[in-house]
């Protein structure tokens, strides 16, 4: 018994070791891969206005054999490459940058501004990594398409625009993503960030990350002048108050240990400092794992800040808008597992990681809801001197959205190409 078990596990050992693709593989994609990073760093676009960031996309997967649909979902790509019988497999990436202001000092730091939809000029940056995640997705693709006699099947890659809003899966998805095209057998995708040191892969089965939700909340004061408060009913204090009080939820109401945030991410009010305004307006974002604790924090939030207008003299009662949100991103159990040995093998054991649930969200959740299993990685971005220093000082390096966010690219670039290839392949054998 032990030596039949010894020799499957030998056998799945090899099968995965030939999937990993190899160092020269990746070394002739690797110098295009590396200038298309450094091109989209530099050139940013906002959610939903990704064109030139799309045709990049598009233009290069054409030139590689793919049959390439541009406009799907607004600025979204879709690229089909047919390679006989064998299952659909998607690899996903996202095609939006942020409204930060580039604080990196990189030679090829981003410079670009620009109006957002609201008509205010904003900074952009790729501030979440979105750059290199497509970077290795084309790499990827130029890899399977000049290997296609390690694999059978159909490979879809999709370009997806407007996930920093949230919205693009879902545009896409209403845009006839899985009735126009094949409907995929399976889903990948990753994310860089600086949780891990380059070089490394994160699996973590199950919840992977939050529920969000994004919510507007108005509140309706009496404006006059700041010298006469007596005359007005002050919504920038009632705001004040709103916010403090926000903050009790995740500390007395949700039960300790349940995962719940809170965060009022901008206050906008008046516009001269002796004017008290007539309204105030608070911008929040909720995140959550579980379905009943997403609920409670919702009404309380709406409880809180209807009382806190009311207890101010409020005399119209607090708006609050409801207007974006997404589930958690579920990775199937069996597939994390099964995908473990092809990544152990293309990046080393030690270097394939089991990871607890993160706290941010992605709309990659409205794919898994049509029916397509997915594992969706953490692909490590730190510096590995700087982020062994951070774990003995205590002091965290930046995060994903911080204008100072900027992933060691190589190895992070190389390892999001091995990673995506050696997982695709062993998919795409029905193994």
């Amino acid at each position: 018994m032990k030596s039949a078990t010894l020799v499957l596990f030998l056998s799945l050992t090899v099968y995965a070791c030939a999937q990993a693709p190899s160092t020269k593989e990746v070394d002739a994609v690797y110098p295009g891969a590396h200038d298309l990073y450094i091109d989209l760093h530099r050139n940013p676009e906002l959610s939903s206005h990704e064109t030139q960031t799309a045709a990049k996309l598009a233009t290069r997967l054409r030139s590689l054999g793919y049959e390439v649909t541009e406009g799907v979902g607004g600025t979204g790509v879709v690229a089909i490459l047919k390679n006989g019988a064998g299952p659909t497999v998607m690899l996903r990436t996202e095609l939006d940058a942020l409204p930060v202001e580039e604080k990196t000092g990189l030679p090829y730091a981003s410079k670009v501004h620009t109006k957002d939809d609201s008509g205010r000029d904003v900074p952009v940056m790729h501030a979440c990594g979105h750059d290199l995640h497509m970077a290795s997705l084309v790499a990827t693709a130029a890899i399977m398409a000049h290997s296609k006699d390690t694999w059978h099947g159909t490979l879809m890659l999709i370009g997806q625009p407007a996930e920093e809003t949230i919205s693009g899966a879902k545009a896409m998805i209403a845009d006839g993503l899985f009735t126009r095209f094949p409907k995929p057998d399976v889903g990948i995708a990753l994310h860089v960030g600086n949780g891990l040191p380059a070089g490394q892969i994160g699996i973590t089965p199950g919840i992977y990350n939050t529920n969000a939700d994004s919510l507007r909340i108005t509140i309706y004061g009496k404006g006059g002048h700041g010298s006469a408060p007596q005359a007005t009913i002050d919504p920038i204090v009632i705001a004040a108050r709103t916010v403090l009080a926000l903050q009790t939820i995740v500390s007395r109401e949700v039960k300790p240990g349940e995962m719940a945030v809170v965060t009022v991410g901008y206050i906008r009010a008046g516009t001269k400092n002796n004017i008290i305004p007539d309204q105030a307006e608070l911008g929040l974002t909720v995140r959550t794992y579980k379905a009943e604790v997403r609920k409670q924090v919702l009404a309380a939030i709406t409880r809180i800040a209807k009382a806190e207008a009311v207890a101010g003299g409020a005399q119209q009662e607090t708006l609050i808008e409801h207007y974006e949100s997404t589930d958690s991103v579920y990775n199937d159990p069996h597939l994390a597992d099964r995908l473990r040995a092809p990544l152990e093998a293309a990046l080393g054991k030690d270097n394939v990681i089991t990871t607890d649930p993160i706290t941010p969200s992605e709309d990659y959740a409205f794919f898994i809801e049509q029916g397509v299993p997915s594992l969706y990685m953490s692909l490590g971005g730190a510096d590995p001197q700087k982020y062994a220093e951070s774990k003995t000082s205590g002091n965290t390096l930046p995060s994903n959205h911080s204008p100072y966010f900027a992933p060691d690219v190589d190895p992070a670039l190389r390892s999001g190409i091995k990673a995506e290839v050696a997982v695709l392949r062993n998919l795409l054998n029905g193994a």
